[in-house]
């Protein structure tokens, strides 16, 4: 999954980062809402982390622009107040979740990635295509009950397909929604990581739809 953090507190933001970044989500980070905003509307993430308090639009602001612009990338949001009306606003104005400061950082991971889920119609954390069964919680892969070791590239791609299902997913969407702005890329790295799966998981799981993409239809 590939997450935006909208947050103007640099101690906060590094410590999302990281956070996330060892939970194997690729970051981008904006530090107000200008470029928050720009970044939501330019880039297909699977979720947007958003602070309320943010210099140049705030929180509110960027959420009201993004559903005004037809957006429906999962939202977020964080406050350092825990007031009802609050949450009532972000709600009203097309927020998905809410969470007040402190909060624990594996809540967060775990809200994120019930958000991806839930976004792809996929709302259950089990998936089954095949033999293969994939365990979107743990993050592990099994098939025909024996545990199948995945890189972190191949589990994403894997789970990405499986999220869409029946979907044919181009190169360029995988790219978008695995590397960060910060990712350096090889041109084949996907058709790598893809080969590698069928070799560990079977042939007939990734179908290849040339010169569109890849598709998990089982």
């Amino acid at each position: 999954m590939r997450i935006l953090i909208v947050e103007d507190e640099p101690d906060l933001a590094d410590a999302l980062t990281r956070t996330l970044t060892d939970s194997e989500f690729a970051v981008d980070v904006s530090r107000d809402g200008e470029d928050g905003l720009f970044r939501a509307l330019e880039i297909p993430y699977d979720a947007v982390v958003l602070d309320i308090m943010l210099p140049g639009r705030t929180g509110w602001e960027v959420l009201e622009a993004m559903r005004a612009a037809g957006s429906t990338t999962p939202v977020l949001m964080l406050t350092a107040r825990d007031e009802v009306t609050d949450r009532v606003k972000g709600l009203n104005l097309g927020a998905d979740d809410y969470l007040t400061k402190p909060f624990a950082v594996e809540e967060l991971v775990a809200r994120l990635r019930a958000l991806g889920r839930r976004a792809d119609g996929q709302p259950s954390p089990d998936v089954a295509v095949g033999d293969v069964r994939i365990d979107m919680t743990a993050r592990r892969v099994y098939l025909r009950d024996e545990e199948v070791e995945l890189t972190a590239r191949e589990y994403g791609i894997l789970e990405l397909l499986a999220r869409r299902r029946g979907e044919v997913v181009t190169r360029t969407t995988i790219s978008e929604h695995l590397y960060s702005d910060d990712s350096h890329l090889l041109s084949n790295a996907i058709d790598v990581h893809v080969a590698s799966l069928r070799r560990k998981l079977g042939g007939e799981l990734i179908k290849t739809r040339r010169g569109l993409g890849y598709l998990i239809d089982d």
